[in-house]
């Protein structure tokens, strides 16, 4: 071993201007790579962020931009947009203010689905609720159960639902679920082979295949979205996945969360979100369901997507738009605080011109990373008149934008670059005085159990300043 190693040094030490083409070579990969950097178009902050990460580490900075750098990926459009355009006109009798059509033309523009409404919305708070009902309306099911979910996991929890849905495959009711390789990991095939038994489909979204490893934006690009549909009539969104770590019946420590129960026309475009994801992780041709005759309701609704199928941030932008429209508060209600400049902007602005503007986010959440960067933020907020509130008894998970009296925007999205821009999320947009009461309700409820952050907050250099700076410094990367 040691005369190969000789060998080899020897054999390197007698081409002439070794170092010489060693330094080409470094100078050409820095220049070649990032152009292909430059060429994605990101904001100047990530930009530098992952120059100055490539050139600190040769070689293998390829390798990690290789699979986490890109944030877009292609999908079938025409697919999307034939899908999209059998839908019907936007119902009639919505809200006719200015601000009010301006943001759905806006999602609509930016989503390709239209304004809806629903009969019935149901704010499910924590995970007991949330599977207490779900269970309830799968048994019920009678022709199909969808299912799309970033964590589904073989415990309890997911061990429940997984027997509800072979007991409806048994009894002839078409199954499909839909799972995140990445998010739900640890399940196994051994865990679902009776589901597919029972004459379930099972697929998974950008899997972990050693086939499809080279195919590099899948790596980082997720779907995140938590969907169920049954029958085209009940719908559920949220942020609740299928876990125990989200059930307080199991777990003390269980989070904190949100998520929704939908009846009405809103539960066909939501449907048909499921139905585009299963279409793509599939290749297979999309579905056509019958749809059920449409039940125009009070409450108007319109599902919003995003995602890196797409450059217009949808989610991320109807959030920003709906801040500008604000006339009397801005209650924002998210685990992962991490906002761009046009976010902050919009926050301190909203704050600066008099409205109530609130911001809950955990104390600690389950990155702490993400609590340094969010806390980073802190000082320009507090300046500028935002209350920020830190829920501490469990981790906080929810998910949820309310402005004035009659906006509130719901769903799996979190408050930060990597739902603005990397994952697949699903969010419902409702215009509406009862849902917005309802959210308003337990925002406030959440903020008499989170204490205040003080303007004047202590911040020690090495345990508070330090670390939040340097996560601010990687925050364009989370």
């Amino acid at each position: 071993m040691l005369d190969a190693l000789r060998s080899a040094r020897e054999a390197f030490a007698s081409i002439p201007d070794l170092g010489f083409y060693l330094t080409l070579g470094w100078l050409g990969y820095l220049v070649g790579l990032g152009l292909w950097i430059v060429l994605q178009k990101r904001e100047p902050v990530a930009t530098l962020s992952w120059l100055i990460s490539l050139a600190a580490l040769p070689y293998l900075g390829f390798l990690i931009y290789y699979f986490f750098g890109p944030q877009r990926i292609t999908r079938q459009r025409l697919r999307r947009t034939r899908a999209r355009a059998a839908l019907p006109p936007p119902p009639e009798g919505l809200d006719p203010s200015p601000d009010a059509i301006e943001l759905a033309r806006l999602a609509q523009a930016t989503t390709g689905l239209p304004p809806s409404t629903a009969t019935d919305v149901r704010l499910l708070v924590d995970g007991a609720a949330k599977y207490r009902a779900l269970l309830e309306a799968i048994a019920q099911a009678r022709e199909h159960v969808h299912l799309e979910y970033y964590i589904f996991l073989p415990d309890r929890t997911g061990t429940a639902l997984r027997d509800a849905l072979i007991e409806r495959a048994r009894a002839g009711v078409q199954v499909r679920l839909l799972l995140d390789a990445v998010g739900s990991g640890r399940t196994r095939e051994r865990f679902l082979r009776p589901l597919r038994d029972a004459g379930a489909e099972v697929a998974w979204f950008h899997p972990m295949k050693l086939r499809w490893f080279w195919r590099r934006p899948w790596l980082n690009l997720r779907t995140h979205r938590k969907i169920v549909v049954i029958d085209g009539r009940i719908g559920f969104t949220g942020g609740i996945n299928v876990t125990d770590d989200q059930d307080e019946r199991l777990r003390e420590d269980a989070f904190r969360d949100l998520h929704l129960r939908l009846e009405g026309d809103v539960v066909r475009e939501l449907e048909l979100v499921f139905l585009e994801d299963w279409a793509y992780a599939t290749g297979e041709p999309p579905l056509r369901l019958h749809r059920p005759a449409p039940q125009p309701g009070p409450i108007a609704a319109q599902v919003l997507v995003s995602g890196p199928d797409s450059s217009w941030e949808a989610i991320h932008r109807l959030q920003v738009g709906a801040i500008h429209a604000a006339r009397r508060r801005v209650w924002l209600v998210t685990p992962y605080f991490v906002p761009g400049e046009a976010a902050r902007m919009a926050l301190t602005s909203a704050a600066l011109g008099g409205l109530d503007v609130r911001l809950l986010v955990p104390r600690r959440c389950d990155s702490r990373v993400v609590t340094y960067a969010a806390r980073s933020y802190f000082d320009e907020l507090l300046q500028a008149g935002v209350k920020i509130h830190e829920y501490g008894p469990r981790m906080l998970h929810s998910k949820a934008l309310l402005c004035d009296d009659d906006l509130a925007i719901l769903g799996s999205a979190n408050f930060d670059h990597r739902s603005f821009r990397l994952n697949f999320e699903v969010s419902v947009l409702f215009r509406d005085a009862g849902v917005a009461a309802q959210l308003a309700q337990l925002i406030q409820h959440e903020c008499s159990m989170a204490p205040r952050v003080r303007p004047d907050r202590a911040q020690p250099l090495w345990r508070s300043r330090l670390p939040e700076a340097l996560a601010r410094l990687v925050s364009p990367l989370l």
